[in-house]
């Protein structure tokens, strides 16, 4: 017997719809222990993010590039369908499911100060819905347009709620001119659901550049001059934690210096998948998990 979700966040119609949210932003209950502060818990809640200068020292940061380095080396790995390749280049650009395929990446995973805020966040356990490696090499780098990873993991993962969570920390420095991560703060209140159906095996297309779950420059437009716009900018061993419904995107990187990152999403083990909302048949689970086992 098939158990009915509604559906509380429409995308993929024939126009473009606004929802207000409807789920928490913070899960947990006040006071519940973890790494993050009331205070960040606040800030989260307000903003959509969290910044944090050193999550990891420069000697773990040193450990996860080397790690990073002999993955994108490796022929079996690019070969993979796990790695996507960059159109002009030919670079390795993604490596998903990374904690799979690097006991290094995976030890990174259970790190307390890792999953410990991601647990505090969504107030449940957590399992690892999406995992990789960025690599955003200098001189040409294609960045990533505006979107919320929501609407897709939505129309296309068949994730509920938003009770998701993402970490990305930074391998490389983030200045302020090599493609790094935009949001746009408090827009994760509202959800955009974009025009446009889901082509089958849209997955293929968009890992390299965005079409479908793409909103229109009208409403970037209300978006940013409701919100602004946030760029993200610290040392290798950084980080920033961002909820799965904030408007983000990366420029690209035409200067000398990369800039690489490991991507975490943590999804709580109440907001399993489901069929998709919005799309013909579920992506691969190395892009969005089925296999719910909590982190430990």
């Amino acid at each position: 017997m098939t158990t009915t979700v509604a559906d509380l966040y429409l995308t993929r119609g024939s126009s473009e719809t606004v929802t207000p949210r409807v789920d928490p932003v913070v899960w947990s209950e006040p006071g519940a222990p973890g790494p993050m502060r009331p205070s960040e818990l606040s800030d989260f809640d307000r903003d959509g993010f969290l910044a944090i200068e050193e999550l990891i020292t420069p000697d773990e940061v040193a450990v996860y590039r080397a790690e990073l380095d002999r993955l994108i080396s490796d022929p079996e790995v690019r070969a993979d369908e796990r790695s996507i390749i960059e159109p002009k280049s030919q670079d390795v650009r993604s490596v998903f499911e990374v904690h799979r395929i690097s006991e290094v990446f995976a030890n990174l995973v259970r790190d307390p100060r890792v999953v410990g805020r991601a647990r505090q966040i969504l107030g449940s356990d957590v399992y690892v819905h999406q995992s990789r490696i960025n690599v955003k090499p200098g001189f040409g780098a294609s960045g990533f347009y505006w979107h919320s990873d929501f609407e897709t993991w939505h129309a296309e993962d068949g994730l509920p709620n938003m009770r998701t969570v993402s970490v990305s920390i930074a391998l490389t420095e983030n200045y302020d001119t090599n493609g790094g991560l935009m949001i746009m703060p408090g827009s994760h209140r509202t959800f955009l659901g974009c025009a446009g159906a889901t082509p089958k095996d849209n997955y293929k297309k968009s890992l390299q550049m965005q079409d479908a779950g793409t909103p229109s420059d009208e409403a970037l437009t209300k978006l940013a001059d409701a919100h602004g716009i946030k760029l993200f900018t610290g040392k290798a061993g950084s980080a920033t934690w961002f909820d799965c419904n904030c408007m983000h995107g990366s420029g690209d990187n035409i200067t000398p210096y990369p800039r690489s990152n490991v991507f975490i999403v943590f999804n709580s083990v109440e907001n399993t998948a489901v069929e998709p909302f919005a799309a013909p048949v579920r992506r691969p689970e190395f892009i969005g998990a089925r296999d719910f086992t909590p982190v430990r």
